[in-house]
Order: structure tokens, then C-alpha cells, then sequence
């Protein structure tokens, strides 16, 4: 199982209405508002890399008013 925090920028105004819909998404475990450079933090887990990348990019990108992601993959150290 691999796990990531996606930080997330949307458009101004937007960030109710898209963390509302990245809770909907399979695979996002968490989502919250955030105030600073970035105004979502979601955490999620997938099954490999490719699919946290399909994740990532076909499901959060997709959302509407997302402006910018970071995905950042959590090691175990």
C-alpha cells in the first residue's frame, strides 16, 4: 500500500466546493482546508505507484476549479 499527501491549489473562492468533491473520490482518505500557499491537503492510499499516479492525475486533476497539485508520497524511514 502506498500512501501520499496531495497538497492541492484551487481558485479563489473554490475551496468548499472542491474539498467537498475530493472526499467523494476512492482512495482519498482525508481532505481539509488549509490556509496558506496551498488550500487543500488531502491524504491518500493506493495500491502501487501507478495507481497513486491515476489517482493523482485522472481523479484529483479532474476535479474542477483545481489549479495546482503536489503529490508527496510518504516513506517509512
Amino acid at each position: 500500500m502506498i500512501e501520499a499527501y496531495v497538497l492541492i491549489q484551487t481558485e479563489v473562492g473554490k475551496a468548499a466546493q472542491v474539498v467537498a468533491a475530493v472526499k467523494e473520490i476512492p482512495g482519498v482518505t482525508r481532505a481539509v482546508v488549509l490556509t496558506g500557499p496551498y488550500d487543500l491537503l488531502a491524504h491518500v492510499e493506493a495500491i502501487d505507484v501507478d495507481s497513486l499516479g491515476r489517482l493523482a492525475v485522472s481523479e484529483i486533476q479532474a476535479v474542477d476549479s483545481i489549479v495546482r497539485t503536489v503529490t508527496c508520497p510518504v516513506v517509512h524511514l
